[in-house]
């Protein structure tokens, strides 16, 4: 079982190791995967996550290591993932297999070198919103009653969570779905063909003196022009 202290631990033996063992991590927060994914163009979790792997791999490449054998824990179907890695890295043996850090004692230390990190950066979140404490919020996995207790005592009604916690994450989802303001978008009938100009129209020609007809929304909302200060 690995703990705070024994992951930190074993993170130091493999620095003191460093001559023929190493690691790198790339930090992604809780923020900008929330940003990606709930963005206009989505940027999924799978996508996210193979991105990343390719970047690391990238990475140590970049710095002369002299790579011949990886293995990756899957992200979605395990064959697929391994032939797009294998097709941007023909000349690697890669090896993508379900549960790979319980079949693979490489992947289960990396396992422990991603969880160590990211406990440090929970400790050392600084909060850019005011009012929040992160002493009680647990571990940060749904499993932990404190993670849950501390997300539903600061959720606000309005604005959710602040960036700390991932806004797709369904736990997340749940809790807003449950204790926030509903909002309304007010949208606009896209079948309304008389209101809705063709595209054609903007490119004919229009007299100077004709007065081009104001788009609906400022009749709706009862908008006028000020012409006088």
């Amino acid at each position: 079982v690995s703990t705070q202290s024994t992951g930190s631990s074993g993170i130091n033996a493999e620095y003191g190791n460093s001559d023929y063992i190493g690691y790198c991590v790339t930090v992604l927060s809780s923020n900008y995967i929330s940003t990606s994914m709930l963005g206009k163009q989505n940027y999924n979790l799978n996508a996210i996550s193979h991105d990343t792997a390719i970047a690391l791999i990238r990475r140590v490449l970049d710095k002369g290591v002299k790579v011949k054998d990886v293995y990756v824990d899957t992200v979605g179907p395990a064959d697929k993932y391994q032939a797009k890695l294998s097709a941007i890295f023909p000349t690697l043996n890669i090896t993508v297999a379900s549960k790979a850090d319980d079949k693979f004692p490489i992947c289960g230390a990396s396992s422990i070198c991603a969880k160590v990190c990211r406990d440090k950066c929970m400790r050392e979140w600084e909060f850019p919103e005011k009012g929040y404490d992160i002493s009680n919020s647990g571990c940060g996995y749904p499993s932990d009653p404190k993670t849950k207790e501390w997300l539903r005592e600061n959720v606000d009604k309005v604005f959710g969570f602040p960036q700390f916690v991932r806004f797709s994450w369904s736990t997340a989802e749940l809790i807003i779905d449950k204790k926030c303001a509903r909002v309304t978008w007010d949208e606009g009938d896209d079948d309304d063909e008389e209101n809705n100009p063709k595209l054609s129209s903007f490119f004919k020609k229009v007299k100077k003196e004709t007065e081009i007809p104001r788009h609906r929304f400022y009749h709706e909302q009862g908008l006028t022009s000020l012409t006088d200060f």
